[in-house]
């Protein structure tokens, strides 16, 4: 691979980066915005590799249905669910019920 070119993980990495306070993003909008159609697990792969890095917000992606799938990922049963709720989602039973509200698509907001 070519050293300049980056890899796919440091690209998931850039847009999780971008995802703003109180907003949510799914795998499969961040593999679409990255030109990897259906590659959603490879980006859940990238954030379970993630929290080495203390600024990556990985707690900010969700399923397509706004599931918390990677909450086990994170140290302590409900870490996830607390930092969402913290910036104003409302999970019921490991989903945000406010998902619509909060979603983020890079594709329509970086540029």
């Amino acid at each position: 691979m070519n050293s300049k070119k980056k890899s796919f993980f440091e690209g998931v990495y850039e847009v999780v980066k971008k995802i703003p306070y109180g907003k949510v993003t799914t795998y499969g909008l961040i593999a679409n915005y990255l030109g990897a159609f259906k590659s959603a697990r490879m980006v859940g792969y990238a954030l379970n590799s993630s929290h080495k890095y203390l600024d990556i917000p990985a707690h900010r992606v969700v399923n397509r249905n706004g599931l918390l799938t990677g909450r086990h990922h994170f140290s302590g049963s409900l870490l996830m669910q607390e930092l969402l709720e913290n910036e104003g989602a409302i999970v019921i039973e490991n989903k945000i019920e406010n998902f619509h509200d909060m979603l983020w698509d890079p594709s329509s907001k970086i540029k």
